[in-house]
C-alpha cells in the first residue's frame, strides 16, 4: 500500500512539474508574442544564435523596455548632446514595462529556444565569368581615396553623377574619360535631384548613426544656391515631384534617422517657401518612388522603411495632398531591408516589387540565410505575394532591367556585407532570367567585383550603344570586419568605379 501511495504521489508530482513547465512556457510565449510584435513583425527566435540574443539583442531590448538588469548602458560612449537627443526620443523607457520575474522568464525562454548557430545555404554561383558584359575598372588618379555616398546616371547629359563623403558633387563622362567637379558642400552628399524648376542637393549631416539632426537640402536656381531652412534627421533620399499638379515642387525626404526617423513632405506655399508635413514617423526610410499605383490619376508614393518595422508602404494620394497609408509588405526587423524597385515582372500591366535585404552593419553582424533578393508579385489589387527568393549574404542593392534585350527582366545584385572569409561568395551577382513563368534564373559573377567594397549601383547607357550598362561605386569605410589582406588589396587597386559595359548591342 505504501509503495502504491509513493508511486501515486510521484506520478502526481511529475504531473505537477510538467504542468508548471508547460504553463511557464505558455506564459513565456505570450510575453514574446506581446512584447516582440507590438511595433514590428515578430522575429523568429531561430533567426539569431544564442550568443547574439544574450549579448547583443536582449540587452538592447531590455533597455528599450526599461529593464536595467545588465551592465549594458545605451547612452555609454555618446556625447552629452547625443545622450540628450536619445533620451528625448522616448525609445528607452524610464520605468520597467515588465515585472522582473516576467523579464527573466522571457530572456530564459528566448535563449533556450535559440539555436547555437545559423545554417547557411550551400550555394555556389553557377558561372564565375559574366557573359555579355566587359568589366571596366576605373580609377580617378587626381582624387584618391574617394568614398561615394551618391551615384546616378543622368540619361540627359549621358554622364555619371557622383557625391562623396567630403561633400563634393562630381560628374564622369565615360566616353571622354573625363572627371569634373560641379560643387562642394559642407557634409556628405546623399542625393542630387532635378526638376524643371530647380536642382536640389541633399546632405546627410552625420553619416554615422545619430539621434541629432543636422541634414540639409540646398536648392539651386539659375546658378544660385539657397539653403532650405528645415533641419533634417539624416536624410538619405529626396524625390522631387509636382504631386498635386500645381506647378510647384514637392520634396519627399527620406529621413533615415537612427532611433527615430520619418518620411517627410516639404511642400511649397504661395511665397515659394517650404512647409513640412510628416507622412509617417518611422526610422529607416531609405527610398521613395512616385507613381500612380491605383490608376486614379493622382501620383502615389511607394516607400521602403528599413529599420524596426521593416515594410513597403503605399501612400495613396487623396485630395489636398493628404494620403491614405497601406503597408502592403512587412518584413522581420532583422532582415536589413536595403532597396526596392517597381517592375512589371510578369507583363500583366501592374507593378510588382523586388526587394533586397542584407544591411548588416548593426548589432548582429553574422552571415544570415534570409538575406537576399525577394520578388513580390502583384495580384492586380496591389496585394503582393513573395514568389521568388535568391539568397545573397549582405545584399544591399538591386537593379532590374532587360539587360540582354530578350523581353524579360534580369537582375543585378550588390552586397556591401558579403562574408569575406567565404571564397564562394561574391559582392556582385548577375541573375539572367531564363524562364519568367517559373522564376528560373542563372547566376554569374566576375573576378573584378572583388576589386573594392561597393556601396551603390545604378544602370544606364553609359557607352551610348543602345543597351543598359551597370555601374558600381566604391566606399571603403569600415562598416564591418574585413580581412587585412583584403583591405590592402583594395588600397593597391584604388578602384573608384566598376562599369560593366553591356555588349548586347
Amino acid at each position: 500500500m505504501r509503495i502504491t501511495q509513493c508511486i501515486l504521489l510521484l506520478s502526481l508530482f511529475v504531473t505537477f512539474l510538467y504542468s508548471c513547465a508547460e504553463n511557464k512556457e505558455k506564459k513565456a510565449l505570450e510575453l514574446y508574442d506581446t512584447n516582440c510584435s507590438s511595433c514590428h513583425l515578430r522575429p523568429s527566435i531561430q533567426s539569431l544564435p544564442k550568443a547574439l540574443w544574450k549579448n547583443r539583442v536582449l540587452p538592447e531590448m531590455g533597455a528599450r523596455m526599461g529593464m536595467r538588469d545588465s551592465a549594458y548602458n545605451p547612452y555609454a560612449g555618446h556625447s552629452f548632446k547625443e545622450q540628450e537627443a536619445m533620451m528625448k526620443s522616448g525609445i528607452f523607457a524610464l520605468s520597467p514595462l515588465l515585472e522582473q520575474e516576467e523579464w527573466q522568464l522571457l530572456k530564459d525562454y528566448i535563449i533556450e529556444q535559440a539555436p547555437d548557430s545559423l545554417m547557411m545555404p550551400h550555394k555556389r554561383i553557377a558561372h564565375d565569368h559574366l557573359e555579355g558584359f566587359i568589366p571596366r575598372p576605373t580609377t580617378f588618379d587626381t582624387l584618391s581615396g574617394l568614398m561615394f555616398t551618391f551615384l546616378n546616371f543622368d540619361a540627359h547629359t549621358q554622364k555619371i553623377e557622383l557625391g562623396d563623403i567630403s561633400g563634393r558633387i562630381l560628374t564622369y563622362d565615360f566616353r571622354q574619360k573625363k572627371l569634373a567637379a560641379m560643387n562642394h558642400f559642407p557634409r556628405p552628399i546623399t542625393w542630387f535631384s532635378k526638376s524643371r524648376n530647380a536642382a536640389y542637393v541633399t546632405t546627410v549631416g552625420k553619416l554615422n548613426p545619430s539621434e541629432t539632426a543636422s541634414g540639409r537640402i540646398f536648392m539651386e536656381k539659375e546658378g544660385v544656391f539657397t539653403e532650405i531652412p528645415e533641419i533634417l534627421h539624416r536624410p538619405v533620399h529626396t524625390a522631387v515631384e509636382d504631386l498635386n499638379g500645381d506647378g510647384k515642387d514637392e520634396l519627399l525626404v527620406s529621413e533615415f534617422g537612427y532611433l527615430t526617423g520619418k518620411l517627410t513632405l516639404l511642400k511649397q506655399n504661395d511665397a515659394m517657401e517650404f512647409e513640412k508635413q510628416v507622412l509617417l514617423g518611422l526610422p529607416g526610410v531609405i527610398r521613395t518612388v512616385v507613381k500612380d499605383i491605383d490608376g486614379d490619376g493622382k501620383k502615389d508614393i511607394v516607400a521602403l522603411f528599413s529599420q524596426g518595422d521593416e515594410n513597403i508602404s503605399i501612400f495613396y494620394q487623396m485630395d489636398g495632398l493628404k494620403f491614405r497609408l497601406d503597408k502592403v509588405i512587412r518584413f522581420s526587423p532583422i532582415y536589413g531591408s536595403s532597396w526596392f524597385e517597381l517592375i512589371d515582372f510578369d507583363n500583366d500591366g501592374d507593378d510588382d516589387i523586388v526587394t533586397v535585404h542584407g544591411d548588416n552593419a548593426d548589432k548582429t553582424y553574422i552571415p544570415k540565410p534570409y538575406h537576399g533578393l525577394r520578388l513580390h508579385i502583384n495580384d492586380g489589387n496591389n496585394q503582393f505575394e513573395e514568389k521568388y527568393f535568391y539568397p545573397m549574404n549582405g545584399a544591399t542593392r538591386v537593379v532590374a532591367k532587360d539587360f540582354d534585350q530578350d523581353g524579360d527582366v534580369d537582375f543585378g545584385l550588390l552586397s556591401t556585407f558579403p562574408d569575406y572569409e567565404n571564397p564562394k561568395e561574391s559582392p556582385f551577382v548577375y541573375l539572367e532570367n531564363k524562364n519568367a513563368a517559373d522564376f528560373t534564373f542563372e547566376d554569374s559573377s566576375l573576378e573584378e567585383s572583388n576589386y573594392a567594397r561597393w556601396l551603390l549601383m545604378d544602370t544606364g547607357d553609359v557607352d551610348g550603344d543602345g543597351d543598359e550598362d551597370i555601374i558600381l561605386s566604391s566606399f571603403s569605410y569600415a562598416f564591418t570586419p574585413v580581412p587585412e589582406e583584403k583591405t590592402n588589396f583594395w588600397r593597391e587597386k584604388g578602384i573608384d568605379l566598376l562599369i560593366l559595359e553591356n555588349k548586347t548591342r
